[in-house]
């Protein structure tokens, strides 16, 4: 996309936007060039940052299959980023066709992309929101009414935790959430962690994405996220790489290759 040609109202292209750098990552074509960039310094930086990308969509869509299978067929995706395929309302109505879903985000070129997709579709939803504010996000009137609450459903945190630098802050938004949540409800958490980069690279990410508009990114120890799950009963194989979880084919070694990011990966269900 170009700038002059894309770019809506109150948006500056020359900040980078996560949303829009993950999605040059996946092979998307809804990013400005300061988002090229930046995506490029971070594979600079952990070569492996595209493939660990797509082995985080690929678990998305794995995820949402497990919990449909299980029974769920409402699903709510905080930081759902921009649309591309397998979206969770496209994978949750192969296996539950009744499924309402509701997608949440704060970045307003996502809500255009994701609104102007789904304009047609009665049973999805797109809220503006921010997981920073748990509360305002679970007690949204149009959330409300689309979603049951009394009932069991499937909450998505894919790749946004670490987007929160604070641990008690983050760990507060998990609890929230998790508070909200009748029994037999499940939590899909995906999280970067350092892998194998050293102290030194890690910092030098941290500080391409100061200049991004989530301002910060945090990977964590698999002890830190584990505790994310803190209560639920772990859906198998538990926390992993998303290389995996629940891989039905053998996958290439580079998607955790050496020097580079993993990404740690789980469901718990609500006892």
């Amino acid at each position: 996309m170009t700038e002059q040609e894309r770019a809506p109202a109150g948006i500056d292209p020359t900040v980078p936007s996560v949303a829009r750098m993950y999605d040059y990552l996946l092979g998307g074509k809804d990013n400005f060039a300061a988002d090229r960039q930046a995506a490029a310094q971070i594979m600079q930086l952990s070569p492996n940052a595209k493939e660990v990308a797509q082995a985080n969509r690929a678990f998305l869509g794995r995820a949402v299959r497990a919990v449909a299978e299980s029974g769920i067929g409402q699903f709510l995706d905080i930081g759902t980023g921009l649309p591309t395929q397998e979206n969770v309302h496209q994978v949750a109505r192969r296996f539950s066709p009744s499924s309402r879903v509701v997608y949440v985000d704060n970045d307003p070129i996502v809500l255009v992309h994701a609104r102007a997709l789904l304009a047609e579709n009665a049973d999805t939803v797109v809220v503006e929101g921010d997981m920073r504010e748990p509360k305002s996000v679970l007690s949204h009137p149009e959330i409300m009414r689309h979603l049951d609450f009394e009932q069991p459903l499937a909450v998505f945190l894919v790749a946004v935790l670490h987007f929160i630098p604070d641990d008690d802050q983050a760990q507060s938004i998990v609890r929230t959430i998790r508070e909200a949540l009748p029994s037999g409800s499940h939590l899909i958490i995906s999280h970067v962690t350092v892998g194998e980069l050293d102290s030194d690279v890690v910092g030098e990410g941290r500080e391409v994405y100061r200049r991004t508009s989530a301002g910060n990114v945090a990977p964590r120890t698999r002890e830190q996220i584990a505790g994310f799950f803190e209560g639920l009963e772990m859906m198998e194989p538990g926390l992993v790489s998303t290389t995996d979880w629940r891989t039905e084919t053998a996958l290439d070694p580079s998607l955790a290759g050496p020097g580079g990011v993993d990404i740690l990966c789980g469901i718990g269900r609500v006892p």
